[in-house]
């Protein structure tokens, strides 16, 4: 993976795992919320995978968050 995208993945996962803890949320239970496994949660979370659209736009919603704040820190 390139340096930059690397990075982002890293914030977007910081961020994700921050506002999942803000609503209170397990990693389990998140994941179980969207329909994901916990492993796949944490390696998100880790910047180590890379979520689809589709994921992200879910992943927001729960959060009841725009997707575009997902980007910001």
């Amino acid at each position: 993976m390139r340096g930059s995208t690397a990075r982002a993945l890293k914030i977007l996962g910081k961020k994700i795992q921050k506002l999942r803890k803000q609503k209170d949320f397990t990693q389990e239970e998140f994941a179980a919320r969207l329909g994901i496994s916990r492993v796949y949660m944490g390696y998100i979370e880790q910047g180590r995978e890379s979520p689809s659209l589709k994921l992200l736009m879910k992943i927001a919603g729960k959060l009841d968050v725009k997707i575009e704040n997902l980007f910001h820190r």
